[in-house]
């Protein structure tokens, strides 16, 4: 009997806890110095670019310091375009996870002035 208890509460635990990393899902966390107007991701060396996930914030910008809720990709890792109001970067093999995940200042060095 305690065995069947044991059990059950530990299939309750596994199970509240993938509900929640589906309700916290997958989140940018802009750690560059400006503010993005665009973020988009592709398979690695594709440049096959996908929506701008700057869509997704009430706003349409991601500002310094700010998390943005990203959606319709999967976990993997990806190159990553990012533009703001000075220049387009490319951050390649960003590792886009479930939780938070952040792209540094330090990391954009494939950059064009606008």
């Amino acid at each position: 009997m305690g065995r069947i208890v044991a059990t059950t509460v530990t299939l309750l635990l596994l199970l509240s806890a993938a509900q929640a990393a589906e309700r916290r899902g997958m989140r940018f966390w802009n750690l560059t110095l400006h503010t993005l107007t665009s973020l988009q991701f592709s398979p690695p060396g594709q440049n096959a670019w996908g929506p701008n996930q700057c869509e997704n914030d009430n706003d349409k910008t991601v500002d310094h310091d700010e998390r943005l809720r990203i959606t319709g990709i999967t976990p993997r890792r990806y190159d990553a375009k990012l533009i703001d109001k000075f220049r387009t970067c490319v951050v390649r093999d960003v590792e886009a996870k479930d939780g938070i995940f952040a792209i540094e200042e330090k990391q954009m060095i494939d950059c064009e002035k606008k």
